[in-house]
């Protein structure tokens, strides 16, 4: 079998993970970042979530991609470890399960599980796009911080007989979703990096949606969708969206389609091919308050652009959250010099 690959992509040498990451992502994950220490706590509180365990009981129930096995999966991840730069190509095991899934595990020598569901729905190049949004995951370090959300969860069931410390720790959980979102759209724009395919990117995940009936989709009419899903009817749509999000760690298919094409119309994954982007060498020095800021303003831009009429209802509330949250941290970065 040929490893040559179909077409010549454009490899992203020393990329860092803040060239794709969405705003809100990007934010939480510097601030988390300059915690000396923060990863170290979170995997003494994971307890039994084991990376070893997992990779044991994968290496034992699945298969585990190579140059003999599922070997266009494996020349695919090869190419997006090539592509975003990564030191080390990370494994990828299929597992045997009807449903579409795939995740990238671990803390230290992490890697990539893909279900044979997915694999069944989806042709070589939409796989190379899903390959691509989970080597994206393991650049941008995403599973270390996604465990505090997993413990976090577990723990509010725990104790949801205390009133008090429930409502606390659901308030906690539910910011963590919202964060757990953002980072599935930044990982999509990761995805288009390396398949570096628009129309794949997109009907990859128009297919969470509706099957493998591409020939009875359209991108364009499903973009009409979002945009009919966004201006909702009334305030009660718009309550009934958030309410929808509850308990949620994905976006809807349709909002996910739609950020990516607009991600991809502002211009910015043509920027980063022509290889204007960050390098990972300046990680360090990136301001908190900075991306703070950006995230801020990211928000402020969706809110504008949204004709969601709840929306327009909270988005005073909202405003005067965020700049209460800038003026916090402009206050500790005079103190610490960040």
């Amino acid at each position: 079998m040929t490893t040559t690959p179909d077409r010549s992509r454009v490899q992203l040498p020393g990329i860092s993970s803040r060239a794709y990451e969405h705003p809100a992502d990007r934010s939480a994950l510097v601030a988390l970042r300059k915690l000396s220490g923060f990863d170290t706590v979170l995997k003494q509180m994971s307890g039994l979530i084991s990376e070893r365990r997992l990779r044991l009981m994968y290496l034992a129930s699945a298969v585990r991609a190579s140059e003999t096995q599922f070997r266009s999966v494996y020349d695919m991840g090869r190419d997006a470890a090539y592509t975003l730069d990564l030191h080390r190509v990370p494994e990828i095991y299929v597992q045997q399960d009807p449903r579409v899934n795939a995740m990238a595990i671990g803390f230290d020598d992490p890697f990539i599980v893909v279900t044979t569901g997915l694999l069944n729905l989806m042709n070589e190049e939409e796989q190379r796009f899903v390959i691509g949004h989970e080597t994206a995951h393991i650049l941008s370090g995403h599973a270390v911080y996604r465990t505090m959300l997993i413990i976090l969860t577990q723990l509010a069931t725990r104790v949801a007989w205390i009133p008090l410390g429930y409502i606390g720790l659901r308030a906690i959980v539910a910011g963590l979703e919202e964060w757990f979102r953002k980072s599935e759209l930044s990982c999509d724009r990761g995805g288009l990096l390396t398949g570096q395919d628009p129309e794949t990117a997109k009907r990859a995940l128009m297919k969470l949606a509706g099957g493998d009936y591409t020939h009875e989709m359209n991108i364009e009419a499903f973009l009409a969708q979002y945009q009919e899903y966004d201006t909702a009817g009334d305030l009660r749509d718009g309550f009934l969206k958030v309410l929808n999000l509850l308990g949620t760690t994905h976006p809807f298919a349709v909002v996910r389609v739609a950020e990516l094409d607009k991600w991809h119309r502002r211009g910015e994954y043509e920027r980063i091919l022509s290889g204007d982007y960050p390098r990972r060498e300046d990680d360090a020095d990136v301001k908190v308050t900075d991306e703070i800021k950006a995230a801020a303003e990211s928000y402020r831009r969706s809110w504008s652009e949204s004709q969601d009429p709840f929306i327009g209802v909270l988005r005073d509330v909202a405003e005067g959250a965020v700049n209460a949250g800038e003026r916090i941290f402009n206050r500790f970065a005079r103190r610490d010099g960040n």
